[in-house]
């Protein structure tokens, strides 16, 4: 698994149309201010009507305090911009763990791991693609097909130019990973800390008396 921070200049490959294009052109900056990134922006029937923004940090990670920032920072920018037309819950959240994949550093980060996968245009005769990802290169990726049909080419290159959507599947493996890059994100945002000047804690100070 590679660090996304590696990749500069990583552009969103799956964006938006309509109303939900407006409100990621408006969000986005607000977010990158912050030191996070948009994931996608997506509305629902939920609640009446939801506006719903995935956000995360660099390393993958967002935790409820950044959900709560994201949210503080966005809302009155949303209210001046007033890109909808009627009341709405705003739902502020992490990509979760089958997360979509919209950056090319996302199919660099979860490659080998099972995605569901949608093209624009036909490839091999068909349009949606479920199996693992291999073969990242700066111009797209194959799907290496895990419940091919007889007959059927076991592998597909899909270019990112014409990729629709993409969604890891949750499976045993993913949860692992995800937990184990979790872990290692919090271990280096400690290290981060301390090295700016925050004293490590002892783990072998006990209670005062």
């Amino acid at each position: 698994m590679t660090d996304e921070a590696a990749m500069p200049n990583d552009e969103r490959l799956v964006t938006e149309t309509g109303v939900d294009a407006r409100i990621a052109e408006i969000v986005e900056p607000v977010i990158e201010a912050l030191g996070m990134r948009l994931v996608r922006v997506r509305q629902s029937g939920q609640n009446g009507l939801t506006v719903q923004i995935m956000a995360e940090r660099n390393d993958g990670t967002m935790s409820v305090e950044d959900c709560e920032a994201v949210s503080r920072a966005i809302s009155p920018v949303l209210d001046v911009e007033d890109p909808v037309e009627k009341a709405y819950h705003l739902e502020v959240s992490s990509p979760g763990i089958d997360r979509p994949l919209v950056r090319k550093s996302d199919f660099v980060r979860w490659e080998g791991h099972l995605a569901r996968c949608d093209a624009s245009v036909l490839i091999n005769g068909r349009k949606r693609f479920r199996g693992y990802i291999r073969d990242v290169t700066d111009t797209g990726f194959s799907v290496e097909r895990d419940q091919p049909a007889y007959g059927e080419e076991n592998l597909a290159v899909i270019p990112f130019s014409a990729l629709a959507e993409a969604k890891l599947v949750l499976t045993d493996e993913l949860i692992r990973e995800s937990l184990r890059a979790d872990k290692v994100a919090k271990a280096a945002q400690v290290a981060n800390e301390n090295e700016a000047g925050e004293p490590p804690e002892d783990p072998e100070a006990g209670d005062p008396a």
